[in-house]
């Protein structure tokens, strides 16, 4: 995968949100890792109505999804104001589905990709390998 001069790169797990900048070219892909922006979970939970039950996800996966839904509303934000113009995002398949549900549609235009794997936690090193990989 390529990724042009100033693409942003959303790393997410349902409970932090860590963003990088390309600050080199397509061919050789340099992160910048950027401030951590104060995303706060909606507070009437997930986005879903659920009942209780054993079928039902647990209070940490209603969490996780109310959180994904408030990155996906503040990256929403910050693509229609203009402060995002190229995005690739990374994030656990949970997490990715939820994030989609809520994706603007100048977003999903500004949308270069996305990688269903865990890294928001890893060094910026090893996602740069990990986006190589994409």
């Amino acid at each position: 995968m390529q990724y042009p001069h100033g693409t942003t790169i959303a790393v997410t797990d349902g409970q932090k949100l860590r963003l990088f900048r390309n600050t080199g070219n397509e061919q050789h892909l340099q992160l910048m890792e950027l401030a951590t922006p104060e995303i706060h979970a909606h507070s009437n939970g997930a986005t879903r109505q659920h009942h209780s039950g054993a079928a039902n996800p647990s209070e940490r996966h209603l969490q996780e999804d109310s959180y994904a839904a408030a990155a996906a509303d503040w990256l929403n934000s910050q693509v229609l104001a203009g402060d995002i113009e190229r995005l690739f995002i990374v994030a656990p398949p949970r997490t990715l589905g939820e994030l989609r549900r809520h994706y603007h549609v100048k977003l999903q235009e500004n949308l270069l990709g996305e990688l269903g794997k865990e890294h928001t936690h890893d060094t910026p090193e090893f996602l740069h390998e990990a986006l190589i990989r994409a």
